[in-house]
């Protein structure tokens, strides 16, 4: 009986990673549609209110965008459900404050500091790469960005680092064995580690297997592969944990440890 798009989002259709509590009202704020999917955004209503605390109610958050105080890639947004998603740089000018959207190790969403120097560029994942009209040849980013005349030598799966002060890529980093990675779906979902391998499953999901820290190695699609840095070296910061995926166990044995020293 549908007529037209959803308005709505109940509570518990919500994405687990928003980390809603059930009972905390019939519905969810609904992303509008943006850059990110639905499933793999944050709306910018959560962001303010749940996580960084800065509001108490919808009505708050609403007041603090509609004064453009907040920035995501360099740009104001207003609109109280724009749906900021992985890499995105969230600026708040007035307090100084720069985040970045990374998932934590359990692929929640997680509120990740960054230096102004950092909030300069972000890394974007190559979606597409076709000629367009006139022969231009142009990339598509997955957070929707169209670049035209990329440098020849990039290819689908590699990652740009684009700077949205000159609105240009500066630099690019080859999908390869040997790249360190962070897994942006899936099971996985937040563990960061060194590409190992890709198979090839023609008619199939393409599989790459990826290396930890901690010599642990995963599988996971190709489709949810990022690559964010050329060797060991990544080149955006990583929220605590590093990516990497502790078992239950080792995280209470840390968690002992951490109050240990604190005592």
């Amino acid at each position: 009986q549908g007529r037209g798009p959803k308005k709505h989002l109940k509570r518990l259709a919500a994405p687990s990673s928003w980390m809603l509590d059930k009972l905390g009202g019939t519905y969810a704020p609904r992303p509008s549609p943006g850059p990110h999917k639905l499933r793999e955004s944050l709306p910018l209503t959560i962001f303010l209110r749940n996580r960084l605390k800065y509001a108490l109610t919808g009505k708050e958050v609403t007041s603090i965008l509609k004064s453009r105080l907040i920035k995501v890639d360099g740009k104001v947004r207003t609109d109280e459900t724009y749906p900021a998603g992985f890499m995105d740089v969230v600026s708040i000018e007035r307090s100084g404050e720069h985040f970045r959207l990374l998932y934590d190790v359990k692929g929640r969403f997680t509120i990740h500091r960054i230096t102004p120097e950092e909030a300069t560029f972000k890394l974007l994942k190559v979606r597409k790469h076709q000629l367009g009209a006139k022969g231009v040849p142009y990339i598509v980013t997955h957070d929707g960005r169209t670049i035209r005349y990329p440098d020849p030598a990039i290819k689908v799966n590699d990652t740009v680092k684009f700077d949205f002060v000159q609105n240009k890529i500066v630099d690019h980093i080859k999908f390869e064995p040997g790249n360190v990675c962070m897994i942006t779906g899936g099971r996985n979902m937040g563990r960061s580690g060194v590409i190992v391998h890709k198979e090839r499953h023609l008619g199939g999901f393409d599989i790459v297997h990826v290396r930890d820290v901690l010599d642990r190695t995963f599988a996971t699609r190709l489709s949810n592969i990022f690559v964010i840095g050329e060797g060991a070296k990544a080149q955006v910061s990583l929220p605590k944990g590093k990516g990497v995926k502790l078992s239950i166990a080792e995280e209470r044995d840390q968690r002992r440890r951490n109050r240990a020293q604190e005592a």
